[in-house]
């Protein structure tokens, strides 16, 4: 995959916060001194870096705003109760003025080009699809939106979506009970490209209803990573890091991306369960056992990269790109 823009690691401010929905705080950051962000496209996301440097709590959030906005990045965060504290700290700490370091943007959730695009979103999977759909609008593309949450009030982003009229089919369940899936995806729809976000059980849901449509038609991004069966064996093997001239051995209790950092390899990483990207890594030989939940079906079989925080080896030894 590797989809990455220019990537920094900065301090910026809240700029301003409001609530975008029951549940949901959106805020619009910008660098202190007000000068230009890098660039990103539609479906990107940065890492937030919560906590000061002492947390550990990295969150990765998708930028809703405008692309063409230089000088801000606008993202939006539900608060959920059952988390593990990234959600709970953007909505009690990061108020108007509060500064916050971000790295990124990265986008493994790019928008394709299409004749036709049909984008599903569930709750808060809205935020990297709404810049999508304003792309696709543009770029006078045709394209429709199935977007579904708990009950309308805590759906985010309904003002923005408004003025595209019935290109949108706003579903909260409360209302009309779960997407009609079925309908909209029963059919596979020569020159059409489906991307969709959102809870897991929805995910799950696109992609069985997508199995008939051609390879490569689904494209989602996903808030938590998948269980993927464990394909290699359980023990040990060895890495060679070819840049770096080490070999090192990989235990069967500790991750490649934990071995390379103990042996004082510097590796970009963020989430750490194979959602995120930020440590894919060339591999030079070698079968991966990939354990993500961010490569397609293509990219695993190729086995020309591999997530280290998770994945693992097929074989006795990989080489790779470090």
């Amino acid at each position: 995959m590797n989809v990455q823009l220019t990537s920094v690691d900065t301090t910026l401010v809240v700029a301003a916060r409001t609530l975008a929905a029951d549940g949901v705080v959106s805020l619009t950051l910008r660098r202190p001194d007000g000068g230009m962000l890098p660039a990103w496209t539609p479906g990107a996301h940065v890492d937030v870096l919560l906590n000061g440097d002492e947390g550990g709590l990295i969150r990765q959030y998708s930028l809703c705003g405008d692309p063409a906005a230089r000088d801000l990045w606008q993202i939006a965060v539900l608060r959920e109760p059952q988390g593990r504290g990234g959600s709970a700290y953007v909505h009690d700490h990061l108020r108007e003025g509060a500064a916050v370091r971000v790295r990124g943007p990265r986008n493994n959730f790019p928008l394709r080009p299409a004749a036709r695009h049909l984008f599903i979103a569930g709750g808060v999977g809205i935020t990297p699809i709404l810049p999508m759909v304003e792309a696709a609008e543009a770029a006078g593309a045709d394209w429709r939106l199935l977007y579904g949450g708990r009950t309308r009030t805590s759906m985010a982003f309904l003002d923005r979506l408004a003025p595209h009229g019935d290109r949108v089919l706003v579903r909260p369940q409360d209302e009309y009970g779960l997407l009609d899936l079925a309908t909209h995806l029963g059919v596979p729809e020569e020159g059409t490209l489906v991307h969709a976000c959102g809870p897991e059980p929805l995910l799950q849901a696109v992609q069985e209803h997508c199995r008939a449509w051609p390879p490569g038609t689904l494209g989602v991004e996903r808030f938590a990573p998948v269980r993927t069966a464990e394909t290699g064996p359980a023990g040990a093997f060895e890495v060679q890091l070819a840049r770096s001239g080490l070999t090192l051995t990989v235990p069967a209790d500790r991750s490649i991306l934990e071995t390379v950092e103990q042996a004082g390899v510097a590796v970009d990483f963020s989430c750490r369960e194979g959602t995120c990207g930020t440590c894919e890594t060339d591999v030079l030989d070698g079968k991966p056992d990939h354990r993500d939940s961010l490569l397609t079906e293509d990219e695993r079989a190729s086995g020309d990269t591999m997530l280290i925080c998770v994945s693992r080896s097929c074989g006795t030894r990989l080489v790779l790109d470090l």
